[in-house]
């Protein structure tokens, strides 16, 4: 009995500490969310404006340029994931593999080869692991991003989609990361960069109205050619940052499910204790009460 209360003890221990360590870890990333949701918040409508311009052009006019114009064969497409670089944080990067899987069937069953560029350490590892290629990797700066690592993903981004796909460039450009919803939520998305092909805000003319007229200075395609950078830039930054506040959020989920977790072991390590002490007690007793009945026979 003494034994077995000793593993008890123990064990009542080792859960009071991991609750300690997950119960820190969920008060972290819970007054990091406020900060993440502030500056999805403040990066939204800089990043909707411009793909509103940018696909009120496309829509609006008969603008043949890179941005807005579909190659007539699509032959490579890139593949960007967004995951974490530190773990505990329940199915947040798996989502977004799983997300990128589907993607990937759907882009090879329609003759296309992809290509992957990484962002998050758990990305990385998961290519690894399973000796999977990857063109580019990014890590670092997953729970905090930063507008310059955005910057280097979308000339590296850029640079392949302007290059011809038979010499080692893409034909679009997708990325997958997860969209913070709310705490509780966070939804994998898919959304397909380059070339563009989503109106995000402007409603479609009817088959009577007159077009809008867009005026560029110096050329058009010069006003293009700049769009295009901080077009995938804020983008990419956008998702970067929506991509933080769902780690955050899953992290603090996964966290008080561990706590709730540990506390659950430490009642019913507890009870068991107890038991085994009720045991030992009663076990003492007897064996007292049984010596002094064997002192009484023999006197």
């Amino acid at each position: 009995m003494g034994a077995q209360l000793r593993v008890y003890r123990q064990k009542i221990k080792s859960a009071q500490t991991t609750k300690k360590i997950t119960r820190a870890m969920e008060l972290i990333s819970a007054s990091r969310i406020q900060k993440a949701q502030a500056r999805v918040a403040a990066s939204g409508p800089y990043s909707r404006a411009v793909t509103r311009a940018v696909s009120a052009v496309a829509t609006f006019s008969n603008v043949d340029h890179i941005l807005t114009t579909e190659p007539d064969k699509i032959e490579r497409a890139a593949v960007v994931l967004f995951t974490s670089d530190r773990g505990l944080a329940g199915a947040f990067s798996t989502n977004v593999v799983r997300e990128s899987s589907e993607l990937v069937t759907l882009l090879r069953s329609q003759g296309k080869e992809v290509v992957y560029y990484l962002v998050g350490r758990k990305a990385a590892a998961y290519f690894a692991f399973r000796k999977r290629a990857a063109e580019q990797i990014w890590t670092g700066s997953t729970e905090k991003p930063e507008f310059e690592t955005a910057q280097k993903i979308g000339e590296t981004l850029v640079a392949k989609f302007i290059q011809p796909a038979s010499e080692g460039g893409v034909d679009e450009i997708h990325i997958v990361y997860n969209r913070f919803v709310s705490v509780v939520t966070q939804i994998p998305e898919v959304v397909r960069l380059l070339p563009l092909e989503v109106v995000e805000g402007v409603d479609a003319p009817d088959g009577n109205e007159v077009l809008p007229l867009y005026e560029f200075e110096p050329d058009v395609g010069d006003v293009l050619d700049a769009l295009l950078p901080v077009y995938i830039e804020s983008r990419i930054f956008n998702a970067m940052l929506q991509s933080a506040a769902s780690e955050h959020a899953a992290r603090q989920r996964a966290m008080k499910s561990a706590s709730d977790n540990a506390d659950k072991l430490i009642t019913t390590f507890t009870r068991l204790a107890n038991n085994a002490r009720q045991s030992e007690i009663t076990q003492q007793i007897s064996e007292i009460v049984g010596g002094a009945d064997a002192l009484a026979v023999k006197k």
